[in-house]
């Protein structure tokens, strides 16, 4: 396959171009030099104009959802499928086969083992030969496969927040890899544009709840990138919880120290390069509206008491670096733009 050159422009379709990171996408791309949108599919909502739907996107979309039969994503260079789990993987063998490169937003291809995949996502996979393809595309730690990826998979919005509070320590070997905790809270568009009663404005407004602590389908897929990075098994406790506020993840990470180590030093040498992720000043305590609408990670890292437990904060828009900022990061890796293309939006304060 030949990559296009960076500047002569590519065309780009969306599956599921209704939901929270399908808005995002749409509002990422359009402001993007080198992207036409070509197709943005949706059964329910074929003939509506996307600007009926979203107002926000007046003037810069003038397409109309489209049936996907009919969408022509066959002839786009990559598609975006920004859908449940479950619905990339029926339909990604015959893109891939047409020529099309991929990038999933949701979970299909985001964890290696595939049984353990069926255990967490409860049905059977489509396409097992891809998933051994696919490149787990954090571009913070393998920028050069997801450059050559056919099929990507765009990381979770607590597994991108997490991984990168944590790498650092466990890239330089200097914690007890068995005992890590993250505990992390997302705003309710995490749970997606749906009806469901625990998400209303009743339910979760002036409140605050963890959920899944017996076990949450990110662990696995955060599991793996740590076990990734440190060449071997870790033992995570991931507790997520839900806030009232619509965007945004502050996880705070755990960990025990097992040699003496400057980590103020360590977290700025290993994001030094990195465009999208800010090591914020020694004591800092980076908050949700900071990276809300932006694709950035900020994290700041503390020792508490000058004690053997380190505490990291890192803080994501969900919507953004944790999923269509990404995916958009991802897509510019894979054609040969500049990383940064289109995403240098500001966060958006108060």
């Amino acid at each position: 396959m030949t990559e296009k050159k960076a500047g002569s422009g590519i065309k780009v379709g969306i599956v599921g171009g209704t939901g929270y990171t399908g808005v995002e996408l749409l509002r990422l791309l359009a402001q993007h030099p080198d992207c036409e949108l070509a197709a943005i599919t949706s059964r329910k909502e074929a003939g509506m104009a996307v600007a009926e739907m979203f107002p926000n996107l007046r003037g810069h979309v003038d397409l109309k959802f489209s049936e996907p039969s009919a969408s022509g994503l066959d002839q786009c260079d990559l598609v975006f499928f920004a859908t449940p789990n479950g619905v990339a993987m029926q339909e990604a063998r015959a893109l891939v086969d047409a020529g099309v490169r991929i990038i999933d937003l949701a979970a299909d291809f985001r964890i290696r083992d595939v049984a353990l995949w069926e255990q967490w996502y409860k049905m059977k996979h489509a396409c097992p030969e891809l998933v051994a393809e696919a490149v787990y595309a954090l571009p913070e730690i393998n920028r050069d496969e997801i450059r050559k990826a056919r099929v990507v998979a765009n990381p979770g919005c607590y597994p991108t927040a997490v991984q990168l509070g944590f790498l650092p320590l466990i890239e330089a070997g200097c914690v007890d890899l068995a005992h890590l905790i993250a505990d992390a809270k997302s705003g309710v568009s995490g749970a997606g544009r749906k009806a469901e009663t625990h998400i209303l404005h009743a339910e979760a407004a002036d409140n605050f709840k963890a959920y899944g602590v017996a076990g949450h389908r990110h662990h696995p897929e955060i599991s793996q990138g740590l076990a990734r990075a440190a060449g071997k098994a870790v033992n995570l406790v991931f507790v997520p919880h839900l806030t009232p506020m619509i965007r945004g993840i502050h996880a705070t990470l755990y960990a025990r120290l097992t040699r003496e180590v400057d980590l103020q030093a360590l977290y700025e040498k290993r994001y030094a390069d990195e465009a999208f992720v800010d090591v914020m000043p020694a004591g800092s305590h980076p908050d949700t509206r900071s990276v809300r609408g932006a694709n950035h990670c900020r994290i700041a890292v503390h020792r508490p008491q000058g004690g053997d437990t380190v505490v990291v904060l890192s803080v994501i828009d969900n919507l953004v670096k944790g999923a269509a900022g990404q995916a958009v990061q991802n897509m510019n890796l894979m054609f040969g733009f500049a990383e940064n293309t289109g995403l240098n939006q500001v966060a958006l304060l108060p």
